[in-house]
C-alpha cells in the first residue's frame, strides 16, 4: 500500500439516505435493531432502537489507517443497560458500539475487531476480550448514566489500538459498524450516532 501524505483529507462516512441503505448493510445476530436516519439537535444522525434484539449496521470498505488512523465520532444514548457483568455472555449488551474490523493474520487468519462501547459498569479506559470471541476486544469510552442524554465526542488512534490490544501492525481496515443491542439481557436500548470520520495524525 502506498501511504498518503500526512495532510491526507479526512474520510467522512455518511449515513445512508432515507429509504436507501447504500453500501451499509444490516447484519443480524438476534432479531433486528431498527436503524433510521433522522434530524436531531439540528444535525443528521443515525437513530438505533433495540428491543431485545442485536443487529449491526455494517459498511464493508477498505480504509487506509496508515494515512488516516484517527477515528472520530459522536454518540448519545437514552440510558445504559442494567446488567450485572458485561464481561460475560449474558451481559454482553450495549446501548452504543462503534467497531472497526481488520483482516486477520496468516493464511487462515480470522478478522480481528475492536468494539468501542458506551459501557454499563466498566470504568472508562478499561479493555477486555469479548466473552464470545477473543478475536474482538472491548474498550469502554463512556460508562453508566452520568452522561446519558448528552452528546459525547471521541477520537481514537485505531492503528495504535490494534497494536496495543492485539500486538498487530494494521495498515488497513476491511469495515466499520455501529451496533445497539440488548438481546442477551432482554431489555431495550436507544442511541443516536453522529457521523464517523477518519483523520490523519
Amino acid at each position: 500500500m502506498v501511504a498518503l501524505p500526512a495532510h491526507a483529507e479526512p474520510l467522512v462516512l455518511e449515513w445512508p439516505s432515507r429509504g436507501d441503505s447504500g453500501d451499509w448493510e444490516i447484519e443480524e445476530f438476534e432479531g433486528e435493531t431498527r436503524y433510521r436516519v433522522i434530524k436531531l439537535d439540528g444535525r443528521r444522525v443515525l437513530e438505533a432502537d433495540s428491543a431485545a434484539t442485536a443487529s449491526s449496521l455494517y459498511l464493508e470498505r477498505e480504509i487506509d489507517i496508515e494515512a488516516t488512523p484517527i477515528l472520530e465520532w459522536s454518540w448519545r444514548i437514552e440510558r445504559p443497560l442494567e446488567v450485572d457483568d458485561e464481561r460475560i455472555k449474558d451481559g454482553d449488551d450495549y446501548a452504543a458500539r462503534v467497531y472497526v474490523v481488520a483482516p486477520g493474520e496468516g493464511l487462515f487468519g480470522l478478522p480481528r475487531a475492536i468494539n468501542y462501547v458506551w459501557a454499563n459498569r466498566a470504568e472508562v479506559g478499561d479493555s477486555w476480550p469479548n466473552p464470545f470471541t477473543s478475536k474482538v476486544m472491548m474498550v469502554a469510552m463512556d460508562t453508566g448514566d452520568a452522561d446519558a442524554g448528552t452528546w459525547r465526542t471521541h477520537r481514537r488512534d485505531v492503528r495504535a489500538d490494534f497494536l496495543r490490544l492485539f500486538d498487530m501492525e494494521v495498515d488497513e481496515l476491511e469495515g466499520i459498524a455501529v451496533m445497539t443491542d440488548s438481546d442477551n439481557c432482554g431489555q431495550s436500548a436507544r442511541a443516536w450516532y453522529g457521523e464517523l470520520a477518519f483523520h490523519a495524525e
